[in-house]
């Protein structure tokens, strides 16, 4: 039976579960400044996480089912 992926919400918590080797994958709000997120990719990178863009961040809340605007998604196993 495959397990179902978790989601981590918000740039510090993502970072921190990138550095414990958490991370299967990152999903970043296009609109997102860069300056923002250039410690994030930087993690990924080291990782070797792949990282994604998708729709700007007021939309992206709303299709992950929050009602506040979201930068970044980490998925987990």
């Amino acid at each position: 039976m495959k397990q179902t992926k978790k989601t981590i919400i918000g740039m510090k918590q993502t970072v921190k579960a990138i550095k414990a080797s958490k991370v299967t994958e990152v999903v970043i709000a296009q609109d997102t400044e860069d300056k923002l997120i250039q410690t994030l990719i930087e993690s990924a990178k080291q990782d070797q996480v792949p990282v994604h863009d998708v729709s700007p961040r007021k939309a992206f809340g709303n299709a992950i089912g929050i009602a506040v605007i979201t930068s970044v998604v980490a998925l987990t196993d």
